[in-house]
């Protein structure tokens, strides 16, 4: 049964290479697939090397000590802590690393499943299904990291027509990307599986977090899986991207580009993510999130520019799912910060630069946060 759509994939990505569009943003891999392993979209803003990775996370731990340590009195956590499940940022380490470094640290399980933005959904006319790989392995700073097996059994469970299997899609997307090497940095034999989230409803969301985490509930049982030591999912997102220029002629500048128009736009963040992401996380909830960043009867048109706004209802649905399932009771989300590009102190890596400017006319913001 899961044969057909394989086949059907392999020619349409063939059909693509006629299409400039796509061509063009598959030459533009910084380093490029190989054999059956994945490359590396971006090299500028993020590690490819050791020793790049071993810089920005020195300077990362650095930069986030003092936050963390107020977030261990306040919570109760110790270095043995350990988190289920995260909402994570994927811009340049040069201005999110403390973040990463926030929520990663926690991040102990020897499986993690990341739900990815599909920035470019719209060239490839991708929307309500979930995008997987079948690469054997990801390009790493450290060396090669391994695709879990869980992505095989997940294949052959999920209705076929809930999912494709694209490497194109996959190869020129980097928001997985960005945080398997901070994953590789805390544990050489981390294994992973990519999921793509493009456009979709409400409803779509929930029906196919529905199917995945039922799917994933049966191979937990069956291995006797501990949730946070064997599993972990992160959703990747970066918050509002703000501004009145460089954003391919939109207009992002809901409250002006001076000190207190980029207040308000932090203030408006911040409030999403505590009113809808934090504390105990219900299905209401999470579709409040999706149509706060969206018109909910098109979900293609921005209301709030957060780019996570299908990766993190959905990845948090199947999060709060299983959690509920397997722990009983509802998975908890606590805020361990907010940034942005222009409030958070840039890296000195060489080699490692950033993809865009960080003015009050163009800013992104970040949040890290930790479930469990």
């Amino acid at each position: 049964m899961k044969i057909l759509p394989l086949i059907i994939l392999v020619a349409l990505s063939t059909a693509r290479a006629a299409d400039p569009t796509v061509q063009q943003l598959l030459d533009e891999v910084g380093i490029k697939p190989h054999g059956n392993q994945r490359g590396q979209m971006d090299v500028v803003g993020f590690a490819s090397t050791a020793m790049q990775m071993n810089e920005v996370m020195k300077q990362c731990a650095a930069s986030a000590a003092e936050t963390r340590e107020k977030l261990d009195l306040r919570c109760g956590w110790d270095d043995e802590t350990a988190f289920f499940a995260g909402v994570c940022p994927h811009d340049d380490y040069c201005y999110a690393g403390r973040l990463y470094h926030l929520l990663l640290s926690r991040i102990k399980a020897k499986r993690v499943i990341l739900f990815g933005v599909f920035h470019k959904a719209r060239y490839f006319n991708a929307e309500n299904y979930l995008i997987f790989d079948s690469y054997k392995t990801w390009h790493g700073p450290y060396g090669s990291v391994q695709v879990s097996h869980l992505r095989e059994e997940i294949l052959k469970r999920l209705p076929a027509e809930d999912f494709v299997i694209d490497n194109d899609m996959q190869m020129v997307e980097h928001s997985v990307e960005a945080i398997v090497p901070f994953l590789q940095a805390g544990n050489p034999d981390v294994e992973i599986v990519s999921i793509l989230v493009p456009y979709m409803n409400w409803e779509t969301i929930d029906r196919l977090a529905s199917d995945l985490s039922a799917v994933l509930e049966g191979i937990i049982g069956e291995n006797d899986w501990k949730l946070g030591e064997d599993l972990a999912l992160i959703c990747s997102a970066d918050a509002v991207h703000y501004g009145d220029f460089g954003w391919g002629g939109s207009n992002f500048a809901d409250f002006g580009c001076d000190i207190p128009g980029y207040q308000k736009a932090v203030d408006r963040d911040i409030a999403l993510a505590e009113n809808y992401l934090a504390g105990p996380i219900a299905i209401e909830k999470l579709r409040g999130f999706l149509h706060s960043c969206t018109d909910p009867e098109d979900v293609k048109q921005y209301r709030i520019t957060w780019c996570g706004r299908f990766s993190v209802p959905f990845g948090l649905n199947v999060a709060a799912r299983l959690f509920e399932s397997g722990e009983g009771r509802l998975l908890a989300g606590t805020l361990l910060d907010y940034g942005t590009s222009v409030s958070e102190a840039s890296l000195d890596v060489e080699g490692i630069g950033v993809t865009a400017p960080n003015n009050l006319h163009h800013w992104v913001g970040y949040v890290a946060i930790g479930y469990r």
